[in-house]
């Protein structure tokens, strides 16, 4: 069967999301024959910019992962959920939503909540507290996209067919197979002690996963599965990954509460393959 692309970008705001760094990763992916596979989804732009033929998406977070299921297969019923959300959308609204707990919802109910709060909460960052609550205070959106349907639409079409699960990154790598290429998106590693990328959602990526995926990256290495790995460019990355191919990428700030904090940092590219660059 053709495999037909569909034009499509990310559905959801996401932290760290890689939008506007894709003219810098393109020359630098492999040519693979197997299964594309991303366990730090996120906004999915990669997935959504080179969308295989064979693709697995993955993460821990089950509002996330909930979120995708529910484009790619609860479309109609999810739109009319959102149109809901954006016809009440209020100051008061967005903080009655935001106090809901996801187990009393039902699955569509639980992704039109979550997508509706990205789109209104402040810069569209995905926060919670060591109690798994969502956290995130209001945005200032005179006219905030709460349903954009062309957007969703063109996501769930490019999620047919795509295998999306609950699950964390070192199950993902463990399946991999050669043939495939594993693109991993990780929370950053912090640049200094006042900063910290580790503790978007209740489940921390410290110190011992950042070695974890490091050595899970050498072992997909050995095994000859392509991998690429994101992440700062600070010295400890640099050191956890010497021997592999380090490719600066120019990056912008996005995430901060004040405006003239925000501008070109350098990120890291990392491979574990001989890029065609």
């Amino acid at each position: 069967m053709t495999h037909v692309r569909a034009t499509a970008k990310p559905f959801l705001k996401w932290a760290g999301g890689k939008r506007r760094l894709l003219a810098q990763y393109d020359p630098h992916w492999p040519e693979f024959s197997g299964t594309y596979r991303e366990p730090f989804v996120g906004s999915g732009a990669v997935f959504f910019h080179l969308q295989p033929q064979q693709s697995q998406l993955a993460d821990i977070n089950p509002e996330l992962v909930n979120a995708y299921l529910c484009v790619r297969d609860c479309l109609p019923e999810l739109e009319t959920t959102l149109a809901a959300h954006r016809d009440l959308h209020s100051h008061d609204y967005y903080y009655a939503t935001r106090a809901l707990s996801p187990q009393d919802l039902n699955s569509v109910e639980r992704a039109a909540r979550l997508i509706y709060l990205n789109k209104t909460c402040f810069n569209g960052l995905y926060r919670e507290n060591s109690r798994g609550n969502f956290n995130v205070p209001i945005g200032k959106y005179k006219n905030p996209s709460i349903l954009q349907s062309d957007v969703l639409r063109a996501a769930s079409a490019a999620l047919q067919g795509v295998d999306i699960e609950l699950a964390p990154f070192w199950e993902v790598g463990d399946r991999a197979q050669p043939g495939d290429f594993i693109y991993f998106d990780p929370p950053y590693y912090p640049l200094s002690s006042t900063s910290s990328f580790t503790a978007y959602t209740r489940y921390t990526f410290g110190e011992t996963e950042q070695i974890q995926l490091r050595d899970l990256f050498a072992d997909l290495q050995q095994r000859g599965i392509s991998a690429a790995v994101s992440n700062s460019d600070c010295a400890r990355i640099r050191e956890l990954y010497a021997g592999f191919k380090l490719i600066e990428i120019e990056a912008g700030r996005a995430i901060n509460s004040k405006g003239d904090r925000r501008g070109q940092i350098k990120e890291l590219l990392i491979l574990n393959y001989r890029s065609r660059a």
